[in-house]
């Protein structure tokens, strides 16, 4: 239950801080998770980013305040971390479905949000399809691109779809690779893995690759290579149409497997995603998800 209480943890936290500045990323070192799995875990297990959680519990001690009638609205937009007094009442409004002024003469129609409490159901008879084993070092090569957290649902998608448009198109028809980049692509199967890797420089980003096995060679200009060492990676089969399969078993991880797993903790800021070859709206298409992995 490590990572329940690592939850838990993460919201007491938010909670104590809830008027400062606090970032996703100095909140993951007080609690000693990466950043990538904090944020992806908390919103799987809450329903809710950590900026949505934290701008929702904001938005309801401010109609409190409101309803006391104490402070000014001003006042408040500072308080709550507003940079201007209608950037408040625009988000107080859009929060409640009223504003300021309209809440206080009806307080009955305020929006409660209090603080989230987690608990873990256990549902049997839906076991997960996964290996736990050994890799040697694994080498690979593509494009990479760093992205910030909190857009990052949004961003890597049109990431592929570059992709996607630029290099592989031509080669599902059959066109015969041209240039260096084409071939390496075509070489190395670049597409194979979707990688995401916490160790950008910038607090709030991580590294993402688009990316396929790398044998040798000379290396692309505008290509990147990344070699994990020898290690232990919990590997979950996905079946079915993409992205549902995928986000299910992501769902699992999160919400089932880590919480309950007694044996197996994350050993770094890194996670994969494996693509198998075939139709990815087939019911039968095969993917993956790689956690790297350390026993307790």
């Amino acid at each position: 239950m490590e990572w329940l209480r690592s939850i838990r943890k993460v919201i007491s936290c938010l909670e104590e801080h809830l008027l400062d500045a606090q970032e996703e990323y100095d909140v993951a070192r007080e609690v000693g998770i990466s950043p990538i799995y904090l944020q992806k875990g908390f919103h799987i297990m809450t329903g809710y980013s950590m900026a949505e959680y934290v701008r929702s519990r904001r938005l309801y001690l401010a109609a409190l305040d409101v309803i006391r009638d104490k402070e000014k609205v001003i006042d408040l937009a500072f308080k709550y971390g507003y940079d201007t007094p209608e950037s408040f009442s625009k988000a107080f409004t859009r929060f409640h479905g009223l504003s300021p002024l309209q809440l206080k003469r009806e307080p009955a129609k305020m929006h409660v949000f209090l603080p989230l409490k987690i608990n873990i159901t256990i549902q049997g008879g839906n076991e997960m399809d996964y290996i736990v084993e050994k890799e040697k070092a694994l080498r690979l090569i593509g494009f990479e691109r760093e992205f910030f957290m909190e857009n990052s649902y949004v961003e890597i998608p049109k990431f592929w779809d570059e992709y996607r448009e630029k290099y592989c198109d031509g080669l599902r028809k059959g066109k015969v690779p041209e240039g260096e980049l084409e071939t390496a692509v075509f070489h190395y199967h670049v597409g194979l893995f979707g990688v995401c890797i916490d160790d950008a420089e910038e607090k709030g980003r991580f590294r993402y690759l688009i990316a396929g096995r790398y044998t040798g060679g000379e290396v692309p200009e505008g290509m990147t290579l990344y070699e994990f060492p020898e290690m232990e990676w919990a590997k979950f089969l996905c079946r079915g149409s993409m992205p549902g399969a995928l986000q299910s078993v992501n769902t699992k991880i999160f919400r089932e497997w880590l919480p309950e797993n007694p044996d197996y903790e994350i050993a770094m800021g890194a996670n994969i995603e494996w693509y198998g070859e075939g139709d990815i709206w087939s019911p039968d298409y095969e993917s993956a998800i790689w956690i790297p992995v350390k026993r307790r």
